[in-house]
């Protein structure tokens, strides 16, 4: 195992996703009712562990990184600060920012790995692999549920689905991690239908989120959702020439229009049921998808 790889992909990893999950939590959440406290509950728990893994991964990754990450846009942008604090007086969840300050002031490639680092790496990750498992069966627990018509929230059913699949992912990449030493076993081609589908759904959950009167940006998320659905196409044609190229173009277009929404929505400029921090959040991940894109 090259020990320098697996500490730099963990910390990268954890770094991305473990805001992705907190997140999530956060968002489940706020779409239960009171009805579903006890849920709440263990969404809140979760909220509250991956905000100490995402801790743990900028304290340890702070100096090693990848300057390349840290100019991604995926780990913070120049909304997450506005986007949390809204989230928090708007929603009443508490929300830690002072990991959102410390990620800002981030360094890269200026520290070496010190021995003690790959110890605390695989801590992380099999603390991760514990909450990803638990977090997961929550999510299936509250899908079953909403389409068995045992309980109602917020969040659509599809939302649900698109938010277990990240789990799923993020548990089989530390899985892969902790196996094999490296992040390998997929084809770009498999990546591209993820993150294509991942893109296609975040337009279709920006319109259904949209109030009415919001008829111009209704109908641009639309038109995306419809170029995704066809790189979605294309892309589980086996035959098909590559992709990457188109992939790119479309969500550096998608990636603009987010950067407006978000925009819009902290300035209270634009009507919608959407949180300034799930405006960041669907932001952070065109931002991962781009550099996936880019280095490939």
């Amino acid at each position: 195992m090259n020990t320098e790889n697996y500490v730099l992909k963990s910390l990268e990893l954890h770094l991305f996703f473990s805001r992705i999950m907190k997140e999530h939590s956060l968002f489940m959440e706020a779409g239960y009712t009171s009805a579903n406290a006890s849920f709440a509950a263990r969404a809140e728990y979760f909220k509250k562990e991956f905000d100490c893994l995402l801790c743990k991964a900028v304290s340890l990754g702070d100096g090693i990184i990848s300057k390349d990450l840290l100019a991604s846009g995926e780990i913070v942008t120049q909304f997450t600060v506005l986007a949390e604090k809204q989230t928090q007086k708007l929603s009443g969840i508490c929300i830690n920012q002072d990991v959102t300050d410390k990620e800002l002031r981030m360094q890269s490639n200026c520290l070496a790995i010190h021995p003690d680092t790959y110890h605390q790496v695989r801590m992380l990750n099999q603390t991760a692999v514990r909450l990803l498992n638990g977090l997961i069966t929550l999510k299936e627990e509250t899908l079953n549920l909403v389409l068995s018509c045992q309980m109602f929230t917020m969040n659509y059913p599809l939302l649900i689905e698109h938010i277990l699949r990240e789990a799923k992912l993020y548990r089989s990449y530390v899985q892969m991690l902790e196996r094999d030493g490296d992040i390998c076993g997929q084809s770009m081609k498999e990546v591209e239908c993820f993150w294509n589908r991942i893109m296609m759904e975040h337009a279709l959950f920006i319109r259904g989120l949209l109030d009415p009167t919001e008829t111009e940006l209704f109908d641009s998320a639309d038109s995306f959702a419809d170029e995704y659905a066809v790189l979605l196409q294309c892309c589980n044609n086996a035959q098909s020439r590559s992709l990457t190229a188109d992939s790119l173009e479309e969500t550096k277009k998608f990636r603009d229009f987010e950067i407006a929404g978000t925009k819009g929505i902290e300035s209270c400029k634009i009507r919608s049921l959407i949180l300034p921090l799930l405006a960041d959040h669907v932001l952070r991940e065109s931002n991962h998808f781009i550099r996936i894109l880019e280095n490939n």
